[in-house]
């Protein structure tokens, strides 16, 4: 199921292998040229399936040698895959020898072995593995290894691979070589290999069971002091998971080494996790608050996965969210608990949620469409999917509100119980946190609970409600609906946990309730109440629905000075801009540069800036409008350069009409002492950044120097990232004539840093688009001799940023962005069809564009879809846009 083979796979076609691979000896003779590869495995029949040749997969191998039990036997190549008929009757273990070549240097696609900056490493999820040797590269089959690598000492000093290390030594012809063996059985996607001039931080810690261990991070010389936060969060990591669900680590090292060159984020191999350098290297000159939230979430992500992913892990791969929803879920957790106070968890809910409206909603209503376990795939890579993570998450999440978290970890020691060490299913792990809540509402409505992994789409909650005056009683109804989905036409009703409560017109909470919707349509009475009460639904954004309810703006004004619940305070505020921005791009006639804020929703945005309880990371989020992709997404037909120069406009409004108190913001919290990304800190940081940018653009809108001035200064005077690219983003995005000027001295300053880099090339690729001057620039940034197509990095932070991220920039009335999107999805094709394959997904919502947008978008993926040569990971993509 590789190029050139539109081969589906179903999950009701699941089979079980008809061999076991038990152990698996492998010796590596690294050369970036020819690597040669000596795989010898014991393997045995699976007595549970009938008798049948033994099928092994590979990809780009040299095969020059395979011997049964120390003898020749014959074989054939079928396609992509070694078949051996010839073998040992009866269900005793025999010996399979195979001996192969390959090219790393060679390989541009970044999966299995190849090289980067004259080192060695391996991406080997999902299927990867078999471009390095002939194997059952599939989930559900389990082995133990043992790894010998051999190496030249001076060129490659470092020799790493899965486990523990158990013996190391000189050979002849200045090489050397380390033995590696791995005491958990694993997957085939789990193997690592890494190989290379590094040097490494080291923490010797000792566990809560009292064992002691080894943790290590690897990176390339001079990246070593940009290690440290990196090692916090993995002792944090570790800590956590032990005091919150009593999962100890469960080797003598751990360890963790960067790349630049890498397709993901990073990757959980058991105890030797890669990473991209963007979530793994951080210092407060090079990276930003964000950066060091993101890396505190990701090391915690590959750490957690030790247990969920890589001590149990995927049956098929059909059920990859059973590891990636539920890991996403636990890193959720762990960054809550590390932020501590309710308000900071509060915005890192808010955080979550965002990316789930932006990025998994669309998808949900999109051509790429799949539910939490799909049914079927073409090319498994393009399921790495914000559905499979993020819904996922949610999912897991839900089980916890229906078990409460004291429930959801005895479900958590029940499954551990039950399933370690194999590979599983969805409905395994939903089985074990329903059976040790055997009187929880999970376990009484499971079958139905697990519509959530079958159907695919986003329900919608519709809230009616109803005063009786004469009564003191409130009605509120409650009915569900999922819009059809590819391949499901029709859907059963979910079951959701709203959370919810009733807000007075004095602020005082009156009612307070989780109610489980189980029925397409249900009604909840309240009584006794003394005034009609606002009502707060889907507190804390307890279910991935979308939720449709008329609210004034009196009420929501309300929700936002009252609610006690952050997200739903949170919610009423965009939801007001929300409004505005509908009902300005609704009035055609009206010029965007013309249109003006009403004074209620301008004084809610003063109230909750002034605030002197509210958190300045809350008052951050809230007080950023909605983007462009949320709004896009609530109109039938989207012209997106109209919602571009709408939100612009409200932008503007606020920075003209909130100038004095912006002022007040930035002056207050722009100062903060020694840099810690603590989140007191952070939002502090963020909600100064924010004042900024609004005070550069009023500035450039009334012709004042004086503030972009302050910028300038700023940029040149910060102590840390943040604030000098928080002053580069407000000069930039203002479109200030010093702009210029700063990204010059950005780039002079930090030209030898790739990832501060990134974010050169990403602030100017998503920058507004003001007369069609983005996509210019954007072909001058990928000419720039800092510029590689090859490394993911910095192809995704112009190329990606530019048609992902800048809608108003990307669609352009002249179509000439996406000629440019399909002339780069080719040529990426041809080299890295993973990296093409999501940058192909930015034309996923195409349906939506008004004309003649709709046209052209179609013809420039369906000019991609006449490649013969397109791999499977594009051309998936590209055929399911333009299926009906």
């Amino acid at each position: 199921m590789r190029e050139g083979q539109n081969h589906v796979i179903y999950r009701a076609d699941y089979q079980a292998p008809a061999y076991w691979i038990e152990t698996v000896e492998l010796c590596f003779d690294l050369d970036p040229v020819k690597t040669r590869v000596l795989n010898r495995m014991k393997v045995r029949r699976n007595p549970e399936v009938a008798a049948q040749p033994l099928r092994l997969d590979g990809e780009e191998l040299n095969l020059a040698r395979v011997l049964v039990n120390g003898q020749g036997t014959s074989f054939k190549l079928d396609g992509n895959q070694l078949v051996l008929e010839n073998l040992p009757e009866g269900h005793e273990p025999f010996e399979l020898e195979i001996f192969t070549t390959c090219a790393p240097a060679k390989n541009t696609k970044l999966m299995g072995l190849y090289t980067s900056n004259d080192s060695f490493f391996t991406q080997c999820e999902a299927e990867g593995f078999r471009r390095i040797t002939y194997f059952l590269d599939r989930p559900d089959v389990m082995a133990s290894y043992t790894v010998t690598l051999r190496a030249d000492k001076k060129k490659y000093p470092v020799l790493l691979s899965n486990g523990n290390l158990v013996d190391q030594g000189e050979l002849e012809d200045g090489r050397h070589f380390a033995k590696w063996v791995d005491p958990h059985r694993k997957p085939s996607y789990l193997f690592a290999l890494v190989a290379g001039q590094l040097v490494a931080r080291e923490q010797r810690i000792t566990a809560r069971n009292g064992r002691e261990h080894l943790l290590q991070i690897f990176v390339r010389p001079g990246d070593l002091d940009k290690t440290e936060h990196a090692m916090n969060s993995l002792m944090a990591s570790i800590a956590w998971d032990e005091a919150r669900f009593g999962l100890p680590l469960d080797l003598e090292r751990f360890m963790i080494v960067a790349t630049s060159d890498f397709n993901m984020g990073a990757m959980e191999n058991k105890g030797l996790n890669i990473f991209n350098t963007k979530l793994l290297l951080a210092s407060q000159a090079t990276a930003t608050d964000m950066d060091f939230l993101n890396i505190e979430s990701v090391v915690g992500h590959e750490y957690f996965h030790n247990w969920t992913g890589n001590r149990i892990t995927c049956r098929d791969w059909f059920q990859l969210s059973l590891k990636e929803g539920l890991t996403v879920f636990r890193d959720q957790e762990f960054s809550m608990d590390l932020a501590g106070s309710p308000s900071a968890r509060a915005v890192k809910r808010i955080e979550d949620v965002r990316v789930l409206r932006t990025a998994q909603f669309p998808e949900d209503a999109g051509p790429m469409a799949h539910p939490v376990r799909p049914d079927q795939y073409l090319e498994i890579n393009n399921f790495y999917t914000v559905t499979i993570y993020e819904k996922g998450a949610e999912v897991v999440r839900m089980m916890q509100t229906l078990v409460g978290r004291e429930g959801f970890a005895a479900g958590m020691k029940l499954y551990f119980e039950r399933h370690d060490g194999q590979a599983v299913t969805c409905d395994d792990f939903a089985q074990a946190i329903a059976d040790a809540n055997p009187g929880s509402q999970l376990a009484a409505l499971l079958p139905q609970f697990k519509r959530w992994y079958s159907q695919a789409g986003t329900p919608r909650v519709k809230a009616s409600g109803h005063w009786d005056a004469a009564t003191g009683s409130y009605t509120l109804t409650l009915a569900q609906s999922c819009a059809p989905t590819p391949g499901q036409p029709d859907k059963d009703p979910f079951v959701i946990p709203v959370a919810l409560g009733l807000v007075g017109a004095d602020g005082q909470e009156t009612a307070s309730r989780l109610h489980v919707l189980t029925q397409a349509s249900e009604t909840l009475s309240f009584t006794g109440l003394a005034a009609e009460p606002v009502p707060s639904i889907l507190r804390g954004f307890s279910a991935p629905v979308i939720l449709d309810i008329e609210y004034t703006d009196a009420q929501l004004l309300a929700l936002l000075a009252h609610d006690s619940d952050p997200f739903n305070r949170w919610e009423a505020g965009q939801r007001l801009g929300l409004a505005r921005a509908l009902g300005f791009i609704a009035q055609e006639g009206l010029a965007p540069a013309a249109l003006q804020l009403d004074a209620p929703y301008v004084e809610a945005m003063r109230s909750v800036l002034r605030h002197p309880q509210l958190d300045a990371a809350f008052k951050d989020l809230a007080l950023t409008l909605p983007s462009e992709t949320y709004i896009a997404e609530q109109l039938p037909v989207v012209d997106p350069q109209r919602v571009h120069a709408v939100r612009e406009a409200m932008r503007l409004q606020l920075a003209l009409a909130l100038r004095e108190d912006w002022e007040w913001a930035y002056e207050a919290h722009k100062d903060n002492g020694a840099y810690q990304p603590d989140p007191v800190s952070v939002g502090r940081r963020a909600l100064a950044g924010l004042a900024l940018t609004h005070l550069c653009v009023a500035a450039v809108h009334q012709g004042d120097t004086v503030w972009p001035g302050k910028a300038l200064q700023r940029f040149k005077d910060a102590s840390n990232m943040t604030d000098r690219f928080n002053a580069l983003s407000a000069l930039v995005i203002s479109g200030h004539p010093l702009a210029a000027n700063a990204l010059q001295r950005f780039h002079a300053m930090f030209r030898h840093e790739p990832l501060v880099l990134d974010k050169w090339f990403a602030l100017q690729a998503g920058a507004p688009d003001r007369g069609g001057n983005i996509l210019p620039l954007v072909r001058q940034l990928v000419q720039h001799p800092d510029f590689s197509l090859r490394n993911p990095n910095r192809a995704r932070s112009v190329i990606t940023t530019y048609c992902n991220a800048n809608p108003g920039g990307f669609h352009r009335a002249d179509a000439a962005g996406y000629v440019f999107w399909s002339d780069k999805v080719i040529e990426l094709d041809a080299m890295n069809p993973q990296v093409a394959a999501r940058l192909a997904r930015a034309m996923d919502r195409w349906r939506k564009l008004a004309e003649p947008l709709r046209s052209a978008a179609r013809e420039a993926i369906a000019r991609v879809a006449a490649r013969p040569e397109l791999s499977n990971d594009v051309r998936e993509v590209v055929t399911r846009a333009l299926a009906d």
